[in-house]
């Protein structure tokens, strides 16, 4: 990556690393992601998906580009005919972590699947990226994400604003195809519809950040 294309990367906040997973890899993902009829679930960092995504070497590969960059999470998405659901504009502000502790800056906690939730520091979201790492074919007809490129650089958007921001400018459709994997700043405004087309898309998300948080707080 030249410095050219990084200081693009960090102006637009999005960069798509086509035919990165092979083939036989997207497979091996496939069999190893497992959702008991969920459409969408966090998966645990030292499970069978997250070895084989560290096998596909897809981690390696952006460590690489993004050096520091640890892996903090990873969820697996499987939008099919009977899960075709539209998701609103929004910012992802929340991480996971091991337990809940009182520490200065972070805010609005929560408890999903089991898990603390918690929006830290806006500095600290300005470093995270969030990856999609697509194990079908994600095209406009069968809903696949649209951001707004840039606004990771508007810091935190209000939720109710949300909407508004991403139609003044219009919206792009990262149409992808399976083994295609997309880098986003992790405040990139961003959303779906529901597939005009139903049909499997499935997605693993993965999200890295440079740094560990401060004790007692720890990743989950």
């Amino acid at each position: 990556m030249t410095d050219q294309d990084r200081a693009e990367f960090d102006r637009r906040g999005w960069l798509m690393l086509r035919g990165m997973v092979a083939p036989d890899d997207v497979a091996r993902l496939c069999k190893a992601a497992k959702l008991a009829g969920k459409p969408g679930a966090r998966e645990v960092l030292d499970g069978d998906l997250a070895r084989a995504v560290q096998a596909s070497g897809v981690i390696e590969n952006l460590q690489q580009i993004w050096p520091g960059m640890q892996l903090v999470r990873l969820v697996f998405f499987d939008k099919s005919p009977a899960a075709n659901w539209g998701v609103p504009w929004h910012q992802d502000r929340v991480i996971s972590v091991a337990g809940r502790a009182d520490v200065a800056g972070y805010t609005n906690w929560s408890r999903k699947g089991g898990t603390w939730h918690v929006e830290p520091p806006e500095d600290l979201l300005q470093q995270m990226l969030f990856v999609r790492l697509h194990l079908d074919d994600n095209l406009a007809e069968n809903g696949a994400m649209q951001i707004v490129p840039g606004t990771h650089q508007q810091g935190k958007i209000p939720a109710d604003a949300a909407e508004a921001v991403a139609l003044q400018d219009k919206p792009q459709v990262m149409e992808a195809r399976a083994g295609d994997v997309l880098v986003l700043k992790m405040l990139t405004l961003h959303g779906s519809s529901p597939a005009h087309i139903p049909t499997r898309r499935r997605v693993l998300r993965l999200d890295f950040a440079p740094f560990d948080l401060p004790e007692p707080l720890a990743w989950a």
